[in-house]
C-alpha cells in the first residue's frame, strides 16, 4: 500500500493506493473506493507504454529533473532491478512521485538518502545495464 497527497477541486487529501487483479483500492479520509480502468489494469497499461517509449539505448543513470527531496529509496548497491520497478520517491512542488528504473540491471551506486534534498540533473541512482554485465 502507498500513500500519496492528492488535490481535488482545490482540497487536499491523503490516500491510500493499492492495485489488486487490476482494480485500485483507494481510501480517502477512512472510505474505501475501488478504481476499475477501462481496458485493461492501470498496470498493464503503464508497462506497455514504458516498453513502447524509447527504442534506443537508455542511460542507467536516473536523476531529478527538478530540484526535490528524497522520501524513500527502496533499492541499494548490488540490487538487481527490472525495469519500470519504483527505486525511489521524490517529492517535487508538493507531490510525491514514484521515480522508476529505466532499464534492468543491477544497482551500482546510490548517491543520495531519504531526506536529501537534490538540485535538478544531480545523478541519484546508476545502474548497470544486463547487456553491459556480460561482455
Amino acid at each position: 500500500m502507498v500513500t500519496r497527497k492528492v488535490k481535488v477541486d482545490g482540497e487536499e487529501f491523503e490516500v491510500e493506493l493499492e492495485i489488486s487483479e487490476g482494480v485500485w483500492n483507494v481510501t480517502v479520509a477512512g472510505k474505501e473506493f475501488q478504481i476499475e480502468v477501462e481496458g485493461g489494469s492501470a498496470t498493464e497499461q503503464g508497462a506497455k507504454k514504458r516498453k513502447r517509449s524509447g527504442r534506443g539505448k537508455k542511460s542507467g543513470t536516473i536523476s531529478s529533473s527538478i530540484p526535490g527531496k528524497i522520501v524513500s529509496i527502496s533499492v541499494e548497491e548490488g540490487q538487481t532491478v527490472a525495469e519500470g520497478d519504483v527505486v525511489m520517491i521524490l517529492e517535487a512542488m508538493k507531490m510525491q512521485n514514484e521515480i522508476h528504473a529505466p532499464l534492468s540491471g543491477t544497482v551500482s551506486a546510490v548517491n543520495c538518502q531519504p531526506g536529501d534534498s537534490v538540485e535538478a540533473n544531480t545523478p541519484l541512482v546508476v545502474i548497470t545495464p544486463e547487456e553491459d554485465k556480460t561482455e
